[in-house]
């Protein structure tokens, strides 16, 4: 409870100061909750199950209908059929104990769960059987409560001037009947302000007891869910959501499933253009209506809800088109790779057609008199300069194939967040498509491909020399059609240049520790030491270097 009332404080406090924090704050609880509401259910249904178990055990008649009605206040408010059914059990067993009060409580309640499940009819033919002057005060105060909730289930959906009268009189009549110093005077004492349109009044009332750390959850979620009709009808909206949302979540807490706040939600932010806030709320709220089956609830989330549906496909089929033009661009974006890939090859093979001849006129050059000596020193000169041209463009493809995974990374990140989006609609096709990985196992084994073709036609020996580096017995075999191996792949990289065993972490997809395992699994292989090892290695492939 003291948490309960630490988030109300802040909440008020500072609600001029920061209230896009506590909004967003309050979201996000709100989000958790829904995201839990089993785990909420599953504790409801663990304290039910427990008084059910008592139920199996003997029992005498009274003890029988106390515990039928404590599963009555536990169902309630989550499960109406569950509640109906102990109830009609408790009026058997109220004729049989031939207790007049426990008849009276029973019939009491089955007149509010068939007004709450729609059955007006027969609510209203129950509570007007009963002879109000042989109810006690509890009895009384809860029979005027059962009919204000019968002209209020009923006005929800036949609107009238007439059963809002008669919600006043009756609400006048319990007033006067209840204890001044009681929550529950304050509640009323607030909803009669508010029908009269005094919202300052009602508000003080209201936080009067929003404060109190003795109230209930359920009164709590009440005082929240009524501050925040305050705030919405004197147009303080952000204010009036904080208060909504905070009933919202408690209600979900305490698996309350005939709630308002969180339809309240989903309608201002329908109107707000918040179209997947809406979604997300107006889903829940349906949800728990259907399966409480409250019939007031259900009708008016279920209208309701087909309008947002609809906002919500709309918005869902323009992100499709937004994610078809998206795949369009990135495959003309493959494409240009793909040519940069063989132009940068053609590059190269041209660079190592052009030091193999020249290191040939070195040679040759080498053997003549002093006279040439000048020139030969030139040319040595120029053949440095294309050793440095050809170690930029092997730190460019190095570099070009970084970029390739870092767009992988982006596509992946992108089809989880779509398929998070996506998994609560109903286009099914969508939701296989976004969910499979297809796309982006394809896309990683064309890649591993593209790079060990363009490896290997770079170094076309850096297997056959990889392998010289190893003791006998230990040498990697390819298998058919393989071109290089994970192991290969890595000290590939490192051929390269790529020293940083989190970049090729990252393009490899696999863990840091897993390349520390295969670097010591091959340098283990091997009887140079580590620095022999990677000078050897800076040579493999090479037509030029002898190992």
């Amino acid at each position: 409870m003291f948490k309960k009332v630490l988030y109300s404080l802040i909440l008020i406090s500072c609600i001029n100061i920061c209230s896009g924090n506590v909004k967003d704050s309050l979201r996000l609880k709100l989000d958790f909750a829904i995201q839990h509401k089993a785990d909420y259910a599953a504790l409801k249904d663990k304290r039910t199950s427990k008084i059910r178990k008592a139920l199996k055990e003997k029992n005498s008649l009274e003890t029988e209908y106390l515990l039928n009605q404590k599963l009555y206040t536990e169902y309630r408010k989550y499960k109406i059929d569950s509640a109906l059914y102990f109830v009609t059990k408790n009026v058997k067993l109220s004729d049989l104990l031939k207790q007049s009060s426990f008849r009276t409580d029973a019939v009491l309640q089955l007149a509010n769960l068939y007004s709450a499940s729609g059955r007006f009819l027969e609510s209203e033919k129950l509570l007007k059987s009963i002879d109000t002057q042989t109810l006690s005060s509890n009895q009384k105060k809860t029979y005027l409560e059962f009919y204000i909730e019968f002209f209020e289930h009923y006005a929800s959906n036949n609107p009238s001037k007439y059963y809002n009268e008669q919600i006043g009189i009756y609400r006048d009549s319990l007033l006067a009947v209840l204890d001044p110093q009681s929550s529950e005077y304050k509640v009323n004492l607030a909803l009669c302000s508010i029908d009269n349109k005094d919202y300052a009044a009602a508000k003080k009332n209201l936080e009067d007891l929003f404060y109190n750390q003795e109230l209930k959850k359920s009164q709590y979620a009440m005082c929240a869910y009524l501050l925040g009709n305050i705030s919405m009808r004197s147009k303080k909206y952000e204010q009036g959501i904080n208060y909504f949302t905070l009933a919202a979540i408690t209600d979900i807490e305490t698996a309350t499933k005939d709630q308002g706040a969180i339809q309240n939600l989903a309608i201002y932010n329908y109107y707000n253009d918040k179209i997947d806030l809406a979604y997300k709320y107006a889903k829940s709220a349906l949800e728990d209506a259907v399966f409480c089956n409250v019939k007031f609830r259900t009708l008016m989330m279920s209208e309701f809800y087909s309008i947002i549906n609809a906002a919500y496909q709309k918005k869902a089929e323009k992100n499709k088109k937004q994610l078809q033009i998206y795949i369009v661009s990135v495959s003309v974006l493959s494409c240009f790779l793909i040519v940069l890939i063989f132009y940068v090859y053609r590059q190269m093979r041209r660079l190592s057609r052009i030091k193999k001849e020249l290191s040939e006129s070195a040679q040759e050059l080498q053997e003549l008199n002093s006279e040439f000596q000048a020139a030969n020193d030139q040319l040595k000169v120029f053949n440095e300069q294309l050793n440095e041209s050809n170690n930029i463009k092997e730190e460019y493809i190095a570099q070009f194939f970084d970029i390739c995974s870092s767009y992988i990374n982006k596509m992946e990140d992108y089809r989880i967040k779509l398929y998070k989006k996506a998994v609560s609609r109903q286009f099914v096709d969508l939701t296989n498509v976004l969910k499979s990985n297809d796309i982006i196992d394809q896309e990683l084994y064309d890649l591993y491909r593209k790079f060990d073709a363009v490896f290997i036609k770079l170094y076309p020996e850096f297997t056959t020399d990889f392998n010289a580096l190893l003791a006998e017995g230990e040498k990697i075999t390819l298998k058919e059609g393989e071109i290089l191996t994970t192991e290969l792949r890595i000290f590939a990289l490192e051929r390269l240049g790529i020293k940083d065993s989190e970049k090729i972490a990252s393009f490899l997809r696999i863990s840091m520790s897993t390349i520390y395992n295969y670097r010591t699994k091959i340098r283990n292989k091997t009887t140079y030491s580590k620095e022999e090892f990677t000078k050897k290695l800076e040579k493999t492939g090479s037509r030029f270097h002898s190992l």
